[in-house]
Protein backbone atom coordinates (compact mmCIF):
# COMPACT_ATOMS: atom_id res chain seq x y z
CA UNK A 1 0.00 0.00 0.00
CA UNK A 2 2.83 2.08 0.89
CA UNK A 3 4.77 1.86 -2.52
CA UNK A 4 1.08 2.03 -4.37
CA UNK A 5 0.58 5.59 -2.87
CA UNK A 6 4.02 6.44 -4.03
CA UNK A 7 3.50 5.49 -7.53
CA UNK A 8 -0.14 6.74 -7.86
CA UNK A 9 0.90 10.37 -6.54
CA UNK A 10 3.96 10.41 -9.16
CA UNK A 11 1.66 9.41 -11.64
CA UNK A 12 -0.98 12.05 -11.13
CA UNK A 13 2.01 14.78 -10.38
CA UNK A 14 3.32 13.82 -14.23
CA UNK A 15 -0.15 14.47 -15.59
CA UNK A 16 -0.33 17.66 -13.84
CA UNK A 17 2.90 19.03 -15.05
CA UNK A 18 2.11 22.71 -15.02
CA UNK A 19 2.03 22.59 -11.25
CA UNK A 20 5.48 20.83 -10.97
CA UNK A 21 6.70 23.11 -13.25
CA UNK A 22 5.59 26.19 -11.78
CA UNK A 23 7.16 24.79 -8.29
CA UNK A 24 10.36 25.12 -10.37
CA UNK A 25 10.24 28.03 -12.30
CA UNK A 26 9.42 30.19 -9.25
CA UNK A 27 12.46 28.31 -7.37
CA UNK A 28 14.95 28.91 -10.39
CA UNK A 29 13.15 32.85 -11.07
CA UNK A 30 13.16 34.20 -7.22
CA UNK A 31 17.31 32.77 -6.85
CA UNK A 32 18.45 34.27 -10.55
CA UNK A 33 16.84 38.04 -9.55
CA UNK A 34 18.95 38.73 -6.97
CA UNK A 35 22.22 38.93 -8.87
CA UNK A 36 20.55 40.78 -10.80
CA UNK A 37 19.19 43.35 -8.50
CA UNK A 38 22.27 43.76 -5.82
CA UNK A 39 25.20 43.87 -9.02
CA UNK A 40 27.94 42.36 -9.77
CA UNK A 41 29.71 42.52 -6.35
CA UNK A 42 31.18 38.86 -6.46
CA UNK A 43 32.11 38.72 -2.37
CA UNK A 44 28.67 40.05 -1.77
CA UNK A 45 27.07 37.21 -3.83
CA UNK A 46 28.46 34.61 -1.85
CA UNK A 47 28.03 35.97 1.42
CA UNK A 48 24.31 36.29 0.49
CA UNK A 49 23.93 32.80 -1.78
CA UNK A 50 23.18 30.59 1.14
CA UNK A 51 19.99 32.32 2.88
CA UNK A 52 18.64 33.26 -1.08
CA UNK A 53 19.22 29.74 -2.05
CA UNK A 54 17.62 27.91 0.67
CA UNK A 55 14.73 30.52 1.51
CA UNK A 56 13.71 30.34 -2.61
CA UNK A 57 13.86 26.49 -1.67
CA UNK A 58 11.61 26.78 1.34
CA UNK A 59 9.22 29.22 -0.26
CA UNK A 60 8.90 26.85 -3.31
CA UNK A 61 8.33 23.64 -1.27
CA UNK A 62 5.14 25.81 0.18
CA UNK A 63 3.57 26.77 -2.84
CA UNK A 64 3.02 22.44 -3.94
CA UNK A 65 1.95 22.21 -0.28
CA UNK A 66 -2.05 22.61 -0.39
CA UNK A 67 -2.21 20.16 -2.88
CA UNK A 68 -0.89 16.98 -1.47
CA UNK A 69 -4.26 16.23 0.31
CA UNK A 70 -6.78 18.73 -1.64
CA UNK A 71 -7.47 16.03 -4.64
CA UNK A 72 -7.69 13.47 -2.58
CA UNK A 73 -10.21 15.30 0.16
CA UNK A 74 -12.46 16.60 -3.51
CA UNK A 75 -12.29 13.03 -5.19
CA UNK A 76 -13.30 11.09 -1.94
CA UNK A 77 -9.64 9.45 -1.64
CA UNK A 78 -8.68 10.15 1.79
CA UNK A 79 -12.38 9.67 2.98
CA UNK A 80 -11.01 5.79 1.82
CA UNK A 81 -7.48 6.16 3.11
CA UNK A 82 -8.82 7.37 6.90
CA UNK A 83 -11.21 3.93 6.68
CA UNK A 84 -8.69 1.61 5.22
CA UNK A 85 -7.00 -0.81 7.75
CA UNK A 86 -3.87 0.18 6.98
CA UNK A 87 -1.66 2.35 9.01
CA UNK A 88 -2.11 6.25 7.96
CA UNK A 89 1.19 7.61 9.24
CA UNK A 90 2.36 4.76 6.99
CA UNK A 91 0.09 5.98 3.97
CA UNK A 92 0.89 9.73 4.88
CA UNK A 93 4.51 9.11 4.54
CA UNK A 94 4.30 7.42 1.20
CA UNK A 95 2.26 10.80 0.35
CA UNK A 96 4.93 12.92 1.87
CA UNK A 97 7.93 11.30 -0.19
CA UNK A 98 5.84 11.39 -2.94
CA UNK A 99 5.66 15.24 -2.71
CA UNK A 100 9.75 15.72 -1.87
CA UNK A 101 10.25 13.47 -5.28
CA UNK A 102 8.32 15.80 -7.28
CA UNK A 103 9.02 19.11 -5.80
CA UNK A 104 12.04 18.65 -3.52
CA UNK A 105 14.06 16.47 -5.54
CA UNK A 106 14.08 19.51 -8.51
CA UNK A 107 14.98 22.11 -6.49
CA UNK A 108 18.15 19.67 -4.93
CA UNK A 109 19.06 19.07 -8.49
CA UNK A 110 18.85 22.66 -10.10
CA UNK A 111 21.01 24.40 -6.63
CA UNK A 112 24.05 23.90 -7.97
CA UNK A 113 23.18 25.35 -11.47
CA UNK A 114 22.15 28.28 -10.05
CA UNK A 115 24.70 28.56 -6.84
CA UNK A 116 26.95 29.17 -10.10
CA UNK A 117 25.24 32.50 -10.11
CA UNK A 118 26.71 33.35 -7.20
CA UNK A 119 30.41 32.78 -7.88
CA UNK A 120 30.34 29.50 -5.11
CA UNK A 121 33.14 27.42 -5.03
CA UNK A 122 32.72 23.54 -5.62
CA UNK A 123 33.49 22.47 -2.17
CA UNK A 124 30.11 25.07 -1.43
CA UNK A 125 28.15 24.06 -4.10
CA UNK A 126 28.47 20.17 -2.91
CA UNK A 127 27.61 21.46 0.73
CA UNK A 128 24.55 22.98 -0.24
CA UNK A 129 23.41 20.13 -2.80
CA UNK A 130 23.69 17.71 0.41
CA UNK A 131 21.95 20.35 3.01
CA UNK A 132 19.46 20.66 0.97
CA UNK A 133 19.01 17.00 0.43
CA UNK A 134 18.77 16.57 3.83
CA UNK A 135 16.80 19.69 4.92
CA UNK A 136 13.97 19.45 1.68
CA UNK A 137 12.76 16.51 3.17
CA UNK A 138 11.97 17.94 6.82
CA UNK A 139 10.36 20.91 4.78
CA UNK A 140 7.78 17.80 2.92
CA UNK A 141 7.33 16.19 6.09
CA UNK A 142 6.45 19.31 7.87
CA UNK A 143 3.79 21.02 5.48
CA UNK A 144 2.12 17.59 5.79
CA UNK A 145 0.71 18.67 9.14
CA UNK A 146 -0.07 22.25 8.03
CA UNK A 147 -1.62 21.10 4.98
CA UNK A 148 -3.85 18.41 7.07
CA UNK A 149 -4.51 20.86 9.83
CA UNK A 150 -6.30 23.96 6.53
CA UNK A 151 -7.72 20.90 4.70
CA UNK A 152 -11.08 22.16 3.56
CA UNK A 153 -10.57 25.64 4.46
CA UNK A 154 -11.19 28.85 2.92
CA UNK A 155 -7.91 30.83 2.58
CA UNK A 156 -6.07 27.40 3.55
CA UNK A 157 -2.90 28.60 1.99
CA UNK A 158 -2.22 31.36 4.06
CA UNK A 159 -2.92 29.54 6.97
CA UNK A 160 -0.56 26.94 5.88
CA UNK A 161 1.93 29.57 5.84
CA UNK A 162 1.59 31.22 8.94
CA UNK A 163 1.66 27.19 10.69
CA UNK A 164 4.71 25.95 9.02
CA UNK A 165 7.22 28.87 8.41
CA UNK A 166 7.84 29.04 12.31
CA UNK A 167 8.73 25.37 12.10
CA UNK A 168 11.13 25.77 9.05
CA UNK A 169 13.12 28.37 10.41
CA UNK A 170 15.41 26.26 12.36
CA UNK A 171 16.00 24.15 9.34
CA UNK A 172 16.60 27.43 7.65
CA UNK A 173 19.34 28.48 9.91
CA UNK A 174 21.46 25.16 9.94
CA UNK A 175 20.64 24.27 5.94
CA UNK A 176 22.11 27.99 5.02
CA UNK A 177 24.86 28.04 7.81
CA UNK A 178 26.23 24.80 6.77
CA UNK A 179 26.99 26.28 3.28
CA UNK A 180 28.19 29.76 4.98
CA UNK A 181 30.76 27.72 7.55
CA UNK A 182 32.28 26.08 4.44
CA UNK A 183 32.63 29.22 2.35
CA UNK A 184 34.27 30.98 5.44
CA UNK A 185 36.77 27.58 5.65
CA UNK A 186 35.13 26.42 8.54
CA UNK A 187 33.50 22.66 9.85
CA UNK A 188 29.97 22.55 8.93
CA UNK A 189 29.66 19.08 10.21
CA UNK A 190 27.42 20.34 13.60
CA UNK A 191 24.78 21.65 10.87
CA UNK A 192 25.01 18.87 9.49
CA UNK A 193 24.06 16.62 12.08
CA UNK A 194 21.66 19.00 13.62
CA UNK A 195 19.62 18.46 10.07
CA UNK A 196 20.00 14.68 10.18
CA UNK A 197 18.53 15.29 13.82
CA UNK A 198 15.25 17.49 12.50
CA UNK A 199 15.29 14.69 10.01
CA UNK A 200 14.80 12.00 12.15
CA UNK A 201 12.86 13.38 14.45
CA UNK A 202 10.21 14.69 11.73
CA UNK A 203 10.10 11.23 10.41
CA UNK A 204 8.89 9.40 13.05
CA UNK A 205 6.38 12.20 14.53
CA UNK A 206 5.17 14.22 11.18
CA UNK A 207 3.04 11.54 9.99
CA UNK A 208 1.32 11.02 13.31
CA UNK A 209 1.14 14.57 13.82
CA UNK A 210 -0.62 14.63 10.31
CA UNK A 211 -2.46 11.36 10.86
CA UNK A 212 -4.41 12.84 13.82
CA UNK A 213 -4.80 16.33 11.96
CA UNK A 214 -6.52 14.76 9.18
CA UNK A 215 -8.88 13.15 11.54
CA UNK A 216 -9.53 16.72 13.14
CA UNK A 217 -10.23 18.45 9.44
CA UNK A 218 -12.30 14.92 8.41
CA UNK A 219 -14.56 15.27 11.68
Amino acid sequence: MFLWIIQRDLLLAMRRQADVLTTLFFFIIVVSLFPLSVGPEMSMLRTMAPGVVWVAALLASMLSLGRMFSSDYLDGTLEQMLLSPQSLPLLILGKALAHWLVTGVPLVLMAPILGIQYDLPTDALSVLTASLLLGTPVLSLIGAIGAALTLGLRGGGVLVSLLVLPLYIPVLIFGSGAVEASTAGLGYSAHFSLLGAFFLVSLVLAPWATASSLRISME
